[in-house]
């Protein structure tokens, strides 16, 4: 999308839904505040509004007088300020990622924080990568807090290990049926099983839709896992039950986002790419996917319910 120099026709295309890649160890409202600094640094930079005038007129009554057009100083931008200001932005994530949560990071700006409110009441997946070690328990199940434990980890193999995150996945694949007062052994289990349509209408129960390990080199591995209704704290102690389930201990040592609905890490902005150009390019593809999934996936659940 080429930019123009108009600031207030900038301004008015700033609505929609931005993917950038947030950083460990940042809030999202530090995050957000950065983001909508950047933007009000550029667009203050672009051309706005005609400067008010003052018309003055200058001589003797009694004689000629003369017409002088000059510059208000009452509208000069060094006394007003910025053009643009935090407060003009309207900014609401998608999902509140935690703290010590990096990887992607859906954000609605102006109109686009409806569109962000509809996305986290629909029940999205989302994909993480999560990093443990084995061997030592911290009080908070991740690696900022004090170690409490130290236990052996060398009896610990990978089959062990996906033995153990296959059953994780089965006892959740239970619940999903359950929550969604469905006979898991009828045949409407399994049209919703074929369908991929198993999403509970209300519910704030965590539910895994997918576990494995991606990564084992003791005493460090890392498991991926697709889910919906998780938050941060519930990610840390699944890895410190994992430790405790092989007979050892263990506590998370980062969380990564890769996926968020239909948007990957190949969809996020960088911090050094949060410039006022490639967010308005990020809008428009983002609203371009989310139309072209959303209608794909109407279609399939329409299809799956009319079969039930």
């Amino acid at each position: 999308m080429p930019i123009t120099r108009n600031s207030e026709t900038v301004f008015k295309l700033l609505n929609g839904i931005v993917c950038v890649y947030k950083p460990a160890e940042v809030s999202l409202k530090r995050l957000c505040s950065q983001i909508k600094t950047k933007l009000c640094e550029e667009l203050s930079q672009l051309e706005g509004r005609p400067r008010l005038a003052n018309v003055i007129i200058k001589g003797d009554p009694s004689k000629q007088l003369s017409v002088h057009v000059e510059s208000s100083y009452s509208d000069h931008p060094a006394v007003l300020g910025p053009s643009y200001k935090q407060v003009d932005f309207r900014c609401n994530p998608v999902l509140n990622l935690g703290f010590n949560t990096s990887g992607v990071t859906l954000i609605g700006i102006n109109d686009g924080t409806k569109t962000a409110y509809y996305m986290n009441k629909n029940y999205r997946t989302r994909a993480y990568r999560i990093k443990g070690r084995f061997g030592l328990a911290s009080d908070t199940y991740y690696k900022d807090g004090k170690f409490v434990e130290k236990s052996t980890f060398r009896h610990i193999k990978k089959y062990n290990l996906d033995n153990l995150l296959a059953s994780i996945q089965a006892s959740h694949q239970k619940k999903k049926f359950e929550l969604w007062g469905v006979d898991i052994q009828s045949q409407a289990a399994y049209e919703l099983a074929v369908s991929d349509y198993v999403k509970p209408e209300i519910t704030k129960t965590p539910l895994l839709y997918g576990i494995k390990c991606v990564e084992f080199n003791l005493p460090y591995f890392t498991i991926e896992i697709h889910s919906i209704n998780e938050y941060e704290k519930y990610l840390h102690t699944l890895i410190h039950d994992i430790g405790m389930n092989m007979k050892s201990t263990a506590h998370c040592t980062g969380v990564q986002c890769i996926r968020h609905s239909f948007y990957t890490t190949e969809n996020a902005l960088l911090k050094k790419h949060w410039t006022l150009q490639n967010v308005l390019d990020n809008i428009q593809n983002n609203r371009k996917i989310y139309f072209e999934k959303t209608n794909a996936i109407q279609n399939n659940e329409q299809r799956s319910i009319a079969q039930l």
